[in-house]
């Protein structure tokens, strides 16, 4: 029993290292296209190569960078992004679907903040279209919905508690502290 388990999960790590060997020696060959998963990670210098050339590749790219949108872990930003990226993916060029992509490759506590107006972005971020784009809907919905007395302060931290009411010196001076 206990050899049998540690023959499976040998079998299994090779499987594993024989997947990646295939994955870096494809990601080296200049002929293959950029594979997106929902979990990948890319950087501003990497070269992103995005293939629209028929409908299937358009429809698979579209659903993968919308699972990302969606499903980043972060309830805000998979509402906020997800939604975005619902109504406009099909009207993306190439050039945006890359910053899309740059977009979705933030960390969640930086891009909200950002978004939200919490923080100001660095300019490689503010100058990208689509988080622009984003951000423009966020700062219009805020302006337009929610009272002034429940939204943060421009550089505060946007935190509400349970015991906000309670003023005084025992009071804490922002959210549940």
């Amino acid at each position: 029993m206990v050899m049998g388990s540690f023959r499976n999960a040998a079998i299994n790590v090779v499987r594993v290292i024989n997947s990646n060997k295939a994955t870096i020696a494809a990601s080296t060959n200049p002929l293959h296209t950029l594979r997106f998963t929902p979990f990948s990670s890319h950087t501003q210098n990497q070269t992103l190569e995005i293939d629209l050339s028929n409908e299937e590749s358009k429809r698979r790219l579209f659903n993968q960078l919308l699972y990302r949108s969606k499903q980043r872990g972060f309830l805000e930003l998979d509402l906020v992004l997800g939604k975005w990226v619902e109504d406009n993916i099909h009207s993306l060029d190439e050039i945006r679907i890359k910053a899309l992509i740059h977009v979705l490759d933030l960390e969640n506590p930086d891009l909200w903040k950002w978004i939200s107006g919490q923080e100001q972005p660095p300019e490689s971020v503010s100058t990208n279209p689509v988080f622009a784009a984003v951000r423009e809907r966020v700062m219009k919905n805020l302006d337009n919905h929610p009272a002034p007395e429940v939204r943060a302060t421009p550089g505060q931290p946007w935190v509400r508690g349970w015991d906000d009411i309670k003023k005084g010196q025992d009071g804490p001076v922002s959210g549940n502290q």
